[in-house]
């Protein structure tokens, strides 16, 4: 939702939290700030829009100290606007925050009515007159921050600064996300790994109702109240290199080409194919305990969903158990029937979607083991879940999911190849066949990526659509979904994905010579029927783009383009069908001319309900 980076040092503040905020921008670009201390003097920069607009007005006006805080805003309370950007500040308290309060009408209300004063529409500044409120009161910059987040209710990650106390930078986090990061006599606090990777790779991750107190000499980590935590760092052995774009034009385009290798990374030292078993390391159960559970609840948000779409069909053929799939925000309102003979999957690519944590800890709370597939280390829904199949894309950037699709395909595919061998429903000669075609995997999207300058051109053919529609059947119908969705989130174009079969119950009256059609066709026990389907629209005029995996030459006079993905297993051809997908919205979208890696009204960690 937001971004937040914080310093404290003996190195000057500004140029590390801009860079910080830089690799940070992808968590919103509505508008950016900047706060210093030099001694006691407080040093606040803000600018509406990205933060190519703050570094401007740095450039003119310097904001000079060796600590600070930063942050880049997604508009939730306030238009997006210069008096509505953080930091924000009561007095001598400045503050910047990532969450929701929930109560901050009511405690505006309240300090309003003992005189406080507010600029913003935003519930941030709640905080800072909260904060300024106490330690007017009690004289202590510390306790003052402890007495006002126990008013708060909601979600927030924090990190505050007082003109009195220049040496001290307090940080907590109810909710969001918040890393700490450690140098050599200097700390970093940022929302995510990639802010702080070029300083330094030893990180803390702060729990729910912990909070840090940095000063130049040390760290203390407590909880709320004030007790004493002790907490071990972790050596993150990202390559800060793959969060550059490495002489791509966009992220977006290096992330699709990263592909092979994060797929790679994501099967390596997981596959025994000499055992016909798979070893997935985060994942701490027995055969015996795996075989106990009837029911598999799969809940995920946005693009993660559309993988756990997939994940079904690949569960419930090799596992042979039920599958129910959710929408992680609809989840925990329909009070679902679930208990500790349900196992409970979380996909996630940042792992603090915070719907998808609510459901994490609804399933748990009704008794239901909890599995997540997710991208980030020890992030919030990692460390909940009884048990984690990490995702080995790397850092993603772009805030339209690429490559954190297909390597979630890839882990649910694992997953339930596990399952389908503790549970007795898949031989070892099976699993061994499945493992030899996932080995075969990176190389065949290599194969796909060769595919990109047609597809360019098949872009350039179609990139004034008004309108596209998107058909697939079985597991390809989940690819429909997602190809819509990329083209939706950065080319604006309104685009449609849905099952085949089900176009003559309404859509079939959108077709005529105007309306592109993809349609995923490869050779599989359906493929008759989505032929048919596409002739369908052919005999309304309809210009279809077919995604196909052979030699289809009956197609050749009834398509408008035709992409032809290599041949794989049925059940490994949606990783390789969604890159045309990705590849199809990105050309779309760089030939309108918007913003690949930052569409608008869009973040890429959604941390608030």
């Amino acid at each position: 939702m937001c971004g937040i980076v914080g310093y404290i040092g003996s190195q000057e503040a500004s140029p590390i939290i801009i860079d910080g905020l830089r690799r940070l921008e992808y968590r919103g670009y509505d508008s950016a700030g900047i706060c210093t201390l030099n001694g006691g003097e407080l040093q606040i920069r803000r600018a509406e829009g990205k933060l190519i607009n703050l570094e401007n007005i740095l450039r003119e006006q310097p904001a000079e100290g060796s600590r600070g805080i930063g942050h880049t805003r997604w508009a939730t309370h306030g238009r997006p606007s210069e008096i509505n950007a953080h930091p924000h500040k009561a007095s001598d308290i400045v503050v910047v925050h990532n969450g929701i309060i929930e109560n901050y009408l009511k405690l505006k209300e309240r300090l309003q009515g003992s005189g406080h004063l507010f600029r913003s529409e935003t519930d941030t500044e709640i905080i800072a007159h909260l904060v300024e409120e106490h330690y007017r009161q009690c004289g202590d910059f510390e306790r003052a921050v402890r007495l006002a987040l126990g008013e708060v209710e909601g979600a927030y990650a924090v990190a505050i600064v007082c003109a009195t106390e220049p040496d001290k930078l307090i940080a907590a986090k109810l909710g969001s996300p918040l890393v700490i990061g450690q140098g050599q006599g200097e700390y970093f606090v940022a929302s995510d790994i990639p802010a702080m990777l070029s300083h330094t790779r030893e990180m803390i991750f702060l729990e729910d109702g912990e909070m840090v107190v940095f000063t130049t000499e040390e760290m203390r980590i407590t909880d709320l109240a004030g007790q004493p935590l002790v907490k071990q760092s972790k050596t993150i052995t990202w390559n800060p290199l793959l969060a550059e774009k490495g002489g791509y034009k966009h992220f977006m385009l290096k992330e699709i080409y990263e592909q092979p290798r994060a797929v790679a990374d994501t099967i390596a030292g997981r596959l025994q194919g000499e055992e016909g078993d798979i070893y997935l390391e985060g994942l701490d159960f027995s055969d015996a305990q795996l075989q106990q559970f009837e029911k598999i609840f799969i809940i995920a948000c946005g693009t993660s969903w559309h993988a756990g779409l997939v994940g079904k069909f690949y569960i419930e053929k090799l596992a042979r158990l039920p599958v129910e799939i959710d929408i992680a925000s609809e989840f925990r309102y329909r009070d679902p029937i679930i208990n500790e003979k349900s196992l409970t999957v979380l996909v996630s690519q940042s792992g603090e979607t915070a719907d998808t944590l609510a459901g994490l800890r609804e399933a748990r709370g009704k008794g239901s083991k909890a599995v997540c597939i997710c991208n980030v280390v020890d992030s919030s829904i990692a460390r909940e879940s009884d048990g984690v199949i990490y995702t080995h894309a790397g850092p993603e950037i772009g805030v339209a999911s690429t490559k954190a699709f297909t390597t979630q395909l890839v882990a649910l595919y694992l997953l339930a190849l596990k399952l389908g061998r503790a549970r007795g429903t898949l031989s070892p000669d099976d699993c061994r066949e499945r493992v030899e075609a996932l080995l075969a995997l990176p190389r065949k999207l290599e194969e796909t990526l060769e595919l990109d300058k047609e597809i360019e051109d098949i872009a350039r053919d179609f990139m004034n659509a008004r309108d596209f529609l998107y058909l697939g059947r079985g597991n390809q119908y989940p690819i429909a979904l997602e190809g819509a969705l990329k083209l939706k989130e950065i080319s604006y174009i309104h685009a449609e994905g849905y099952p085949a079969g089900e176009m003559k119950h309404g859509p079939i009256a959108l077709i005529d010579e105007n309306l592109p059609v993809v349609v995923l066709v490869p050779r599989n026990a359906t493929y008759e029927k989505v032929v048919s389907n596409m002739e369908e629209v052919c005999a309304r005029g309809g210009r279809v783009i077919a995604v196909v995996s052979g030699v289809e030459a009956e197609l050749d006079n009834k398509v408008a383009a035709r992409i032809r993905v290599p041949e794989t297993s049925d059940d490994l051809m949606p990783i390789l069908t969604s890159v045309p997908m990705q590849l199809l919205a990105y050309h779309v979208a760089v030939l309108k001319g918007t913003d690949v890696d930052q569409p608008r009204n869009l973040a890429k960690s959604v941390t608030v309900e």
